[in-house]
C-alpha cells in the first residue's frame, strides 16, 4: 500500500521541526519537492536544506517537480481552483508512479500545517488509487506571526476571526470580532478598511532569512508596510506575507 505524509515544516526555520516531523522524514522513501518557478526558489531551496540537514536514512530519494500554474484569469474562482487541485494531483500521481511504483512512503514538506489555508490535504483526496495519508502538524505563520511580535492573538475571552485578503476587500470588516489574522492577500486588502481605531501587525517572509515584520496604527503603519512590502516583492520576485488587525477602543 501507499502512505502519503503531509507534513508541517513551519514557516522557513528548520529549528521549527518537530521531532515528529524528522521522523516521518527519515521513514519516507520518496521526499517530493515542489517547484514553484524561479521566482520562488527561495521556497524549493528551503525544503532542500531541510533535507540536507535532517535526512540520515541513506535510502530516502528525493525528487523534484514542477507544480502546475493555476489559471488567475478563470472568472469563477472556486472552478478555477478545482481544476488546478485536479491538475495538481495528477501531477503527484505522475511523479509518485514514476519513481516509487504502488507501494512505499511518499512525504510532502508543507509550508506551516496542513490543515491551515494550504490545499495539500484537499489535493492529496483526489489522487488515484488512494493512498493511506498521514499529517504531521507543523508551526503556522500565525503562530510565528504572535511569537516575532510578542503578541497575544485572542484579548481575553473574546473570538478572533481568521481570512483571507480577498474576503477582508469583498466583505469588509467582519461583524463580532475585533482581531481578525489575514492570509493569503495578493495585494493589501487592509487600504480598503477605515483605519481609525486599528492596529496592524504585519511580517513576510517569517521565519525566513529575509524576514519583515512591522506593526503601529494602522493609519501611520499602513503606508509603510505598502512601501516595504513593494521593494521586497521587487527583489525577491515574491512575497508571502499575514498580518493581524485589531480594533483598539
Amino acid at each position: 500500500m501507499m502512505t502519503l505524509s503531509l507534513i508541517g515544516i513551519g514557516c522557513g526555520d528548520p529549528g521549527q521541526l518537530t521531532r515528529t516531523a524528522v521522523s516521518a522524514i527519515n521513514a519516507a522513501d520518496l521526499v517530493l519537492i515542489p517547484r514553484k518557478g524561479s521566482a520562488k526558489s527561495d521556497l524549493a531551496d528551503l525544503r532542500r536544506t531541510i533535507c540536507t540537514d535532517v535526512l540520515t536514512n541513506g535510502t530516502t530519494r528525493i525528487v523534484e517537480f514542477d507544480l502546475p500554474v493555476r489559471d488567475a484569469g478563470e472568472s469563477d474562482y472556486r472552478r478555477g481552483v478545482d481544476d488546478w487541485h485536479d491538475a495538481v494531483a495528477a501531477t503527484w500521481s505522475q511523479t509518485i508512479e514514476n519513481h516509487l511504483g504502488s507501494e512505499g512512503k511518499v512525504a510532502l514538506l508543507i509550508w506551516g500545517d496542513p490543515s491551515l489555508y494550504d490545499s495539500s490535504l484537499r489535493i492529496a483526496r483526489r489522487l488515484d488509487p488512494l493512498p493511506t495519508i498521514e499529517v504531521v502538524p507543523g508551526i503556522t505563520s500565525i503562530q510565528t506571526l504572535c511569537a516575532v511580535h510578542a503578541l497575544p492573538l485572542n484579548d481575553i475571552g473574546e473570538p478572533f476571526l481568521v481570512t483571507t485578503g480577498r474576503r477582508l476587500r469583498e466583505a469588509g470588516w467582519p461583524q463580532s470580532v475585533d482581531t481578525v489574522v489575514v492570509m493569503l492577500d495578493g495585494g493589501t486588502a487592509f487600504q480598503s478598511l477605515d483605519a481609525a481605531g486599528l492596529h496592524i501587525w504585519w511580517g513576510a517572509y517569517l521565519g525566513m532569512q529575509d524576514q519583515i515584520i512591522m506593526s503601529g496604527a494602522l493609519a501611520e503603519a499602513g503606508p509603510r508596510i505598502i512601501a516595504a512590502r513593494q521593494d521586497a516583492r521587487e527583489r525577491h520576485g515574491w512575497i508571502m506575507d499575514s498580518y493581524i488587525l485589531k480594533r483598539k477602543p
